[in-house]
């Protein structure tokens, strides 16, 4: 079996990764000009040619790609290989808007396993673990992605999906699953009702991964303490391949991106402009291994920072912050920036779990904005405090964090409805979302 801790890769010095990203970028370059029309007109109409690109300090001449041009080229216009040569796709959600299809030859689904190995090996994983994988699966990458990562690392592989808490837990306790793959909203879920069942000491489970949704510091200690475990975080998009595409090691300090696939960028989101390691802005991928969905600069509009500051771990790819939001989830409130995940913060901080929705309207002229949030079991049978107290501590907390007075309504445990993937957080009844 072989080992997906790759020191000679994951390990690399600097000057020599960046060497071998520029062979692959001249490469893929080339690749991509010769195969996507897509490509070669947008590569055109900027002025630059494959030979304009001699490393990865000529990323910044390619233009720029969105989830519009996706869209627009729904479904084969971005396919870099002939429809033989694929033997997959997978499929963003589409509940806006077109659906965005990404398309694998044999080779990249291999890649792709491979970096979700490399994930599971980060976290402890061996070909000794029990791997449950309640991420979705069909066209959402999740559960294929992981599944794939894990039967490379070698381990029993529980392919469980989504839903059905029940059977999930039944399934951890009988087999003794020690690894657990699935978004971190429905881990906080498993956790409730693995306490719920006062199963908590039959359950194995030393390690999760989790991703796909924004999830806060808060919240990973939460998970921590509810299932006796670490939590991992994991990043990806379908776009790009899925999950895998970064992930965290022991320290918990950051994301390791896989730079011998990938390579980012962070750049200023109104202005396209690069910006030096440090500094949030939003983050931008070239696939320089991919060929049948091969992505040059893609915007991702999700805001973090990238450092290259040494890490225990020993890896030398650098690390992306968790992303801090998207530049399209920012709520526009009363003329202020809000983001999901500030509200989150000082819930958790409160002592509420991860159970609230977030709804935003409009009267007259006016926006509103209510935070409903659950009480726990121990606040709803505690007597001393009454729940318009626990509302103004929550109206005062969110003041501070936003600037703006929020309207917020606490709830009985259980009554907002559990998500067996993707948490809804947010209704905008403004009908300004965009996705």
């Amino acid at each position: 079996m072989k080992n997906y801790y790759q020191p000679e890769i994951e390990t690399m010095p600097l000057e020599q990764l960046q060497a071998l990203q520029s062979e692959r970028l001249i490469e893929q370059v080339k690749f991509v000009y010769d195969n996507v029309e897509f490509y070669r007109g947008k590569m055109d109409e900027a002025g630059v040619a494959p030979d304009d690109i001699h490393g990865i300090g000529d990323l910044h001449k390619l233009p720029f790609i969105t989830k519009d041009d996706l869209r627009e080229q729904y479904p084969y216009g971005l396919l870099g290989v002939p429809l033989k040569d694929c033997v997959r796709i997978q499929s963003t959600s589409g509940t806006t808007g077109q659906r965005v299809v990404a398309f694998y030859t044999q080779e990249d689904v291999d890649l792709w396993d491979e970096c979700c190995a490399r994930a599971i090996v980060a976290a402890g994983g061996t070909k000794e673990d029990v791997c449950h994988v309640c991420y979705g699966y069909g066209l959402f990458t999740g559960g294929p992605g992981l599944n794939g990562g894990s039967h490379k690392v070698g381990c029993l592989t529980l392919p469980m999906s989504s839903g059905n808490t029940d059977r999930q837990i039944q399934f951890m306790t009988d087999l003794g699953s020690t690894i657990l793959c699935c978004t971190p909203s429905y881990a906080a879920n498993l956790g409730e009702a693995i306490n719920e069942r006062g199963l908590k000491d039959q359950i194995k489970l030393k390690a999760g991964i989790f991703g796909a949704e924004p999830w806060t510091e808060e919240m990973r200690h939460n998970i921590e303490e509810s299932l006796g475990i670490k939590a991992y975080d994991i990043y990806g998009l379908t776009e790009i391949s899925g999950p895998g595409v970064s992930f965290e090691c022991e320290e918990q300090a950051g994301m390791h991106i896989q730079e011998d696939h990938f390579i980012a960028e962070i750049i200023n989101p109104q202005t396209g402009e690069v910006l030096p390691e440090g500094e949030v802005g939003e983050l931008v991928f070239t696939c320089i291994t991919k060929k049948a969905f091969p992505l040059l600069r893609y915007r991702t509009r999700d805001l973090c920072y990238l450092t290259r500051k040494p890490c225990s771990c020993g890896r030398t790819h650098v690390r992306m912050h968790k992303p801090m939001g998207r530049s399209d989830d920012m709520m526009v409130v009363k003329g202020v920036n809000v983001w999901p995940s500030q509200i989150e913060t000082v819930l958790l901080k409160q002592g509420y779990q991860a159970n609230y929705q977030i709804v935003v309207d409009r009267i007259g002229n006016h926006d509103q904005i209510e935070v409903q949030v659950e009480l726990t079991p121990e606040m709803a049978a505690d007597p001393s405090v009454t729940n318009a107290e626990r509302e103004a501590l929550v109206v005062k907390g969110l003041k501070s964090m936003l600037g703006i007075k929020v309207d917020v309504k606490v709830v009985e445990p259980k009554s907002i409805t559990r998500s067996e993937g993707k948490a809804v957080r947010v209704i905008d009844k403004r009908d300004l979302y965009r996705d």
